[in-house]
């Protein structure tokens, strides 16, 4: 058994001090130390693939990471590991708890994946290091998986099993209620092309910001536009992009501004409650809603029943607009600009194909590690 706070000491030494999660009562002390400690960051999500998405933003604005959850919320961090992670070469330390652990006694829903926690981990990708048993071990076992990381540019995980680390008390002070801001409505006329849109946009946008653009078309319009060091294109990793704009968003001093689509952001609505509780002043959160998947053939989504906008109230952004037709939307963007944030604008866009599209014509990696950069190069720290 080894004590959390020598863990959390052992993390800061390795350069790791921001960490996002979920809990899971066999991660209490740890999640504990680190809440309770000043000389490190926490954000709590509201799914494991969310924090995920968190943490590879914070990694993006250059910091060093810890994600954290039950291993029963693996299933939902599969799919940024995979398609986040993997492709963009960001690292991570992954610690998953051993619910269900064969021949310990637990809760029948933990049974199957406590048999498959390490080859679900191996399956995808993820380096396994052992997780320390005693304080001797605790500097050795971090120092390897922070080797891995650095050579590799891929996630480390550690599973945690039953009665790993000491018990922690928790000092926390819990969030008093955010107010909610009134919604601006900047009306407008029939909804403009999102590449149309995105063209403006990126003229009004500092080129010091960092632009986030969701996966699908979206991405591919503003490669198309214009390729910039500050563009993330999101390749993979749906609904993770307002997710990864907040993790970069509460490391830099820098405007980050994510782009995102209507699928995306009913995929992940829970980021966006994560985003008005952690206030990030610096960050849009924008949704181009033409009512469609569209890069995968124009199916309907639900987005016509949904006020994105009056959701971003509740959830504690600080403005809340929405606008249609290429005038009212650049109009609702300029004062948002001006505002403090989070701030998120409803923005309806018409349903039409761009003939001629292009792909970004370099590797994820590549952009990951440029933004990265251009993030580091342009902070007002």
């Amino acid at each position: 058994m080894i004590e959390a706070d020598d863990f959390l000491a052992g993390a800061k030494r390795q350069g790791i001090d921001f960490f996002t999660g979920v809990p899971c009562s066999f991660l209490t002390p740890l999640m504990n130390a680190v809440i309770s400690d000043p000389g490190a960051r926490y954000v709590g999500a509201t799914s494991e693939g969310e924090a995920v998405a968190i943490a590879a933003g914070a990694w993006l604005a250059g910091r060093e990471t810890v994600v954290m959850f039950q291993n029963s919320g693996l299933g939902n961090a599969v799919n940024p590991l995979t398609s986040l992670n993997h492709p963009f070469r960001i690292p991570t330390l992954v610690i998953a708890t051993w619910r269900g652990e064969p021949g310990l006694a637990d809760e029948p829903q933990h049974a199957l994946m406590g048999e498959i926690t390490a080859p679900l981990l191996d399956l995808v990708g993820t380096h396994r290091v052992g997780f320390p048993t005693s304080a001797g071990e605790i500097e050795p076992a971090l120092a390897v998986a922070v080797t891995h990381m650095r050579a590799t540019g891929q996630p480390v995980a550690m599973i945690q099993p039953k009665g790993a680390i000491a018990s922690r008390s928790l000092d926390e002070m819990r969030p008093e209620p955010l107010p909610r801001v009134e919604v601006g409505d900047f009306g407008g006329a029939a909804p403009a092309r999102r590449m149309d849109l995105l063209a403006a946009i990126r003229d009004i946008v500092p080129q010091s910001a960092g632009i986030v653009a969701t996966t699908g078309h979206t991405g591919r319009e503003l490669y198309t536009l214009q390729d910039h060091p500050g563009h993330l294109y999101c390749v993979g990793s749906m609904g993770g992009a307002s997710a990864i704009g907040l993790g970069a968003a509460l490391n830099t001093g820098r405007q980050i501004v994510v782009l995102d689509g209507d699928g995306a952001a009913l995929m992940k609505l829970g980021n966006m409650a994560t985003i008005g509780a952690q206030q990030p002043d610096n960050l849009t959160h924008v949704i181009l809603d033409n009512e469609r998947h569209l890069s995968t053939g124009g199916q309907a989504t639900v987005s016509p029943g949904v006020d994105f906008a009056a959701i971003a109230s509740a959830c504690g952004y600080r403005f809340a607009a929405r606008a249609s037709g290429l005038e009212a939307g650049l109009a609702a963007v300029r004062e948002a600009l001006g505002a403090p944030g989070p701030r998120l604008l409803h923005l309806k866009v018409a349903a039409e194909q761009v003939a001629g599209l292009g792909r970004p014509g370099i590797t994820p990696a590549e952009v990951a590690r440029r933004f990265r950069t251009h993030l580091d190069e342009s902070s007002a720290r």
